[in-house]
Parts: structure tokens; sequence; C-alpha cells
């Protein structure tokens, strides 16, 4: 079984997110943190989660990219538990049985994501288009293969899709400052 993992190539998340995953939670895609917004009134780092953030779940921070790892049967039963919990608490679930069941719908999506050799990095792209969310996935390999990533590794792109806007990260950075 593969299940996704948050990964910190660069400290980049840590200055584009409200609050970063923390490398090596467990990971979801998180769309369902924007059930009750409007995304055309995000702005800064609330609208970089929701334009390209997976879910960290130990932490509720958001990932920029997420790996493929190879994961047991308790780990899954795990996540789902965690995620579960989470929902309760910070997303309005009435009940542990009814977010317990939302959890394992969401982790299965994830899990789907999946189907790629281990170590294989997952990067999304969420937009807003006439009143639904769509994600966007794109995958990165090693080029030349499976080797140790480093934060300046060259990656072949696939599935690539060019969204409608991009990130001034050197503008969020300075607008944090102020």
């Amino acid at each position: 079984m593969k299940l996704l993992r948050t990964i910190r190539l660069d400290p980049s998340d840590t200055f584009v997110f409200h609050r970063a995953a923390e490398p090596g939670e467990w990971a979801v895609c998180g769309t369902f943190a924007f059930w009750d917004t409007d995304p055309s009134t995000l702005e800064g780092k609330a609208r970089a989660q929701f334009r390209a953030g997976f879910l960290g779940l130990e932490t509720l921070g958001w990932s920029t990219l997420v790996q493929v790892v190879e994961a047991t049967e308790d780990d899954r039963a795990a996540e789902v538990e965690t995620l579960a919990r989470q929902l309760c608490d910070h997303f309005g679930a009435p009940n542990l049985e009814q977010a317990r069941a939302a959890a394992v719908q969401e982790v299965a999506f994830a899990a789907s994501l999946c189907d790629h050799p281990i170590d294989t990095l997952i990067a999304l792209h969420r937009s807003a288009q006439d009143g639904e969310i769509r994600e966007q996935f794109r995958i990165l390999r090693p080029h030349g293969g499976p080797k140790p990533l480093r934060a300046f590794s060259f990656l072949v792109v696939e599935d690539e899709t060019e969204p409608g806007e991009t990130v001034d990260l050197m503008k969020l950075a300075e607008g944090e400052r102020k």
C-alpha cells in the first residue's frame, strides 16, 4: 500500500503558508478545508494554501509537495483516525462516526494518487471555475530514475498543466515583513 507524506525540499512553505506542515506528516489534498470559502476572496497566504497546498494531518499545516511512500494498513488506519479527530476538533464534524466516514473517503482519494513509484513527488494546482473547485496534479520524478532528492535536483515533470496565475514568493515574503 502507498500513501502520501509531506516533504519540504526548501524553506519556502514556511513563508508561503500561514502554517507549514512538518516534513513527513501524513497528507491529504485537504480541499474540504475550503468548502465554505469563496476562493475569489482569498488573498496572500490563504490564497497560496488554496491554490497549491496539501494538508498535513498532524499540524493542519500546508505543504507544496507530497511524496509517495510505502505504508502499512496500520499507517492507513492511524491516518484515518487522525483526520477524523481533526475533522471533529477543527472542521465542525458532528461526531466521530461521521468524521471517520469522511476521513476514510479522503484518505482513499489520497491513496488513489499513489499509483506511481515510491519517492515520486506530487504537486497540486487548485482553482475555482463555474462555482466548483477543480484540482490538477503534477507528477515529479527524479531525472534518470529514483535517487535521493536534494533541494536542487533536476526533475522530469509529467502531466504539467498551465495554471492561469503565478505566485510571486518574494512579494509574499515582503508582505509578511511589513
